[in-house]
Order: structure tokens, then sequence, then C-alpha cells
């Protein structure tokens, strides 16, 4: 194996695996004349792309054009759940990908419907795919799509993990309880994994040639994702794009997180301290920004930056986010209570009649109508601007445990809410972060209470002795004043 991408790549099916064995990057591996396609979902960008790496190294082993396969299915036609504020910063960052990709020799095919297994067979058809390389993703959804391609298809069918900095099969092949139990594995293979960001070879020039460039109206597809989606409206605090990600990251002239924001990071969990969080969320969610890439940059920091900020950092952005896509990779129920751990489950149900002072239904909690102004603000932060302070997802999420009829009611309200409304949403660190708070996933059994049983408590005297609460919402309202 002599590709840097060779370690994150697994097959999916027969042909698959054979080719991984070894490497594929012959014709001997092939399985039809035609491209290697790559099918592009959740890494979104030309930098440091593995999965974009090993499908430019097989096309040109296989002396092949390269097609790049993205579709735009439900929730980027704005017709999902995320409205227009996801879908039209996924198509926004497509777009340019699209335009970085044809400049660089690769064809591409944009496919539009609500099943992605389909558009992607029929561009794997229309070019006579000689193999498929797609990216990885824990979620459900995702991996039935890549299984239906892969049994499809009689082609090397491969996924390769260029979203997490060590591929999540490698850190693991089972559930980890904890941060804890999975830190020491990751660890173990940094060495290896957090490597030099990937510089993408410049493509196989003969795909322009050789196949017809499919033309994508994206405009057309960004005015329709707008209509459809209009009950959760674009935000505009933040720029989509790879190329926005990048200066979000390295460029001081827009206030990037490095270096000097990195230096506040020992904040990070003061909500009135907005500068220290990264607000990288976003890139990394939509694929536009490799979590690799942003781990580099922060080691090489070492002797610039404290490296008591820099740990901080590289144990949120590696460790406590690739915890979250092993938990939905080896937990199907990663979305319900049943995913929980027994003691928790059993400790909620023997609490869920007991009386809640305070009862909401949705649309008051939607619209941040409760007696809490603390979290009245968080969720307004939320609905208006599309994100949350992370300290404040935790509090916001006991919250609805608290003041909603049951837990099964609470976690569903807390998913759907951050789906609807963050632009980091339908993600494996949301649905963690969910069941973390409500569920008590990934931690231990507490003192018990009403309500919460041994699930960790949260309340607002707590918050008051750790930072400002009246600035904290002064701000948030300053931010969302006029929003409607």
């Amino acid at each position: 194996m002599d590709g840097v991408e060779d370690g994150r790549a697994r097959g999916l099916n027969a042909r698959g695996v054979e080719a991984c064995a070894w490497g594929g990057t012959d014709g001997s591996s092939a399985g039809g004349g035609g491209a290697v396609v790559y099918y592009c979902d959740r890494d979104a960008r030309t930098s440091c792309n593995d999965a974009l790496a090993r499908a430019t190294r097989m096309a040109n082993g296989f002396g092949v054009p390269l097609v790049v396969a993205m579709h735009v299915g439900r929730d980027l036609s704005g017709r999902g759940i995320g409205g227009a504020r996801r879908a039209v910063f996924g198509l926004e960052g497509r777009r340019e990908l699209d335009e970085a990709l044809r400049g660089r020799g690769a064809a591409t095919r944009t496919t539009i419907g609500d099943d992605a297994a389909l558009g992607v067979l029929e561009t794997c058809e229309a070019v006579n795919a000689s193999a498929v390389v797609c990216d990885f993703t824990p979620l459900r959804e995702g991996r039935a799509t890549r299984a239906t391609i892969a049994r499809a298809l009689e082609c090397p069918v491969v996924e390769v993990d260029a979203h997490n900095v060590v591929p999540a099969w490698v850190a693991s092949d089972k559930q980890e309880y904890a941060a804890r139990t999975i830190r020491p594995k990751i660890r173990k293979k940094l060495d290896e994994f957090l490597t030099a960001p990937t510089v993408m070879d410049d493509l196989v020039v003969r795909a322009a040639g050789s196949l017809a460039q499919m033309e994508t109206d994206w405009a057309a597809l960004v005015a329709d994702a707008r209509a459809n989606g209009a009950h959760v409206p674009e935000v505009h605090w933040i720029k989509p794009g790879e190329k926005a990600a990048l200066a979000s990251l390295l460029d001081p002239s827009v206030d990037s997180f490095l270096p000097d924001r990195l230096a506040l990071y020992g904040e990070r969990n003061k909500p009135t301290s907005p500068r220290a969080v990264s607000r990288l969320s976003p890139y990394l969610n939509h694929g536009q920004l490799a979590p690799r890439r942003a781990a580099w940059e922060a080691v090489q920091l070492r002797g610039i930056v404290a490296d008591e900020a820099i740990d901080s950092y590289l144990e949120e952005l590696i460790i406590r986010r690739e915890l979250s896509d092993n938990f939905c990779l080896y937990n199907p129920d990663y979305d319900s209570l049943r995913g929980a751990s027994q003691w928790a489950q059993d400790s909620l149900a023997l609490h869920a009649s007991d009386k809640r002072e305070y009862v909401y239904d949705y649309a008051t909690l939607e619209r941040a109508k409760t007696h809490d102004e603390l979290w009245n603000a968080a969720q307004k932060e939320l609905y208006h601007l599309g994100r949350m302070h992370g300290f404040m997802r935790m509090y916001w999420a006991k919250k609805i445990l608290e003041w909603t009829p049951s837990p099964e009611i609470a976690l569903e309200t807390a998913i759907q809410l951050n789906d609807t409304y963050a632009l980091d949403g339908l993600d494996p660190n949301g649905y963690v972060g969910c069941m973390w708070s409500i569920a008590g996933v990934h931690d231990q059994g507490w003192k018990e209470r009403a309500v919460f049983g041994k699930v960790r408590y949260m309340n607002y005297a707590g918050c008051k002795r750790k930072f400002d609460i009246g600035e904290y919402v002064r701000r948030i309202e300053s931010e969302t004043r006029g929003s409607k």
C-alpha cells in the first residue's frame, strides 16, 4: 500500500475488499473499462480529502477518467428538516467544489431526487464505472445508501474515512463506553494518521476530454432550496465553502481561530467568552474543512500557543468528536433511549411519572417562551443564528428533559430542534450530545433525584456561579434583535 489514504479505506463488496488488500491502483482491479467514480457526500472539499485522493490515485493507476458524483436529495433541496439553512450552506459549498474539480480535470455529475443510491448508480452506469470510492458515514441513511450501491455493482466499491483523524473502524471495533476508553486507542494511532494535509495531485487530464461534463445549474438549485426551505431561513454570520472554511481556520484578517483565538480556548466553557470557541463546527459538519487539517495546523503552533490550549482543542476536535462517530457506528439506536446504558434506561423509567414543575409543548420551546431567561437565550441563538454555545447545549437539553412529559419526548424534542435549526445538525455530535445530556451516554450514574433519576443534573444556580448570565442573555438579545 503506497498511498497515504490506504489505511483509511475498506471494501464494501468483495471486489472492494480485494482492492483494499493490496492498494488497488492498477487496472487489474478495475471492474469496467470506464471512469473511477467518487461519490462525494460527507466530505465536500478538495483539500485534505483522502477519499478524493484515493479516487484520483485509482483513476491514474487504471489510466481512466475520474468522475465526482454528487447528489441533491431531500436535505439539499430545502425540503428536509433543516430547510434552506442547511441546504444553501451545503449547495454553495458544492458549487465551489464543482468549479475546483473541473479546474483540475475531473468530470462532475450531480443527480437530483430522494434516492441517493439510485442517483449514484445512474452515474456509474453512464460512465461504465471501473471502481467507486465513497465517503464514510456512521449514520443509518448514508450507510444504507452505500450498502445499496455496493450490492448493485460488480466493480470494486470502497469507502474512505476522510472525516475522522483516525478512521472510525481503526480506532475501535466496538462501541466505547466513554472518552477515557477510546482516548488511548486514538492516541496510539495519531502518529500514523495525524499527518501533514494531503496535497491533491493534479487530477487525470483525460477526464475533461473523454467524458462530456454534466452541467449543473447551481443557481437554480440554490433558488429552489430557498423557496422550499423558507421555514428555516439562512444565517449570515458565516460564509459557506472550502475557501471560507480555511480562512476561518487560518486567516487573521477575518479573526480566524488560529492562532490568536486558540490561545483563549481555556475560556471555551464560559458562554460569555464567544471568541474562545472555534465556530468551525458547520464547516466540519458539511465536510468543507478536514478535522485532520484543523488538528495538524493547531499542533504546528506548539511553542507559540500554550500546550494546554492546544491539548484541550485536540481533545474536543479528535477524541470527543470521534467518540460520537464511534457511538453512531456501533449502536443502531444512537438517537433513541434504547441506545442508552441499562442503568440510565432503568433510572429514567423509574422517574418517568415524576411531577414536573413546568411542562412545555414543542411550539413553546421552539419559540423560546419558557420562564427561564437563560434557556430562552440559548434557544434564540439556535433558532435565529443556527448555533449554540457548547456549554449551553448541555443545559438546554437537560432542561428539555425536566420540562417535557417523558424522557422519550424530551429526546425526540431535543433532536428535532437541533436537526431543524442547527447549521451543524443531522450529525453524530448532535445525536450524542442529546444522548449524553438526556440519557447519560458516555457518562456515569449520579445522585438520584426527581425526573432525572441518576442522569447528571444541571440547574440555573450552577450556571450563575460559573458565568454572568445577564451578560450572556444581553449579548444574544443584541445578536438576534430584528430576527423573525
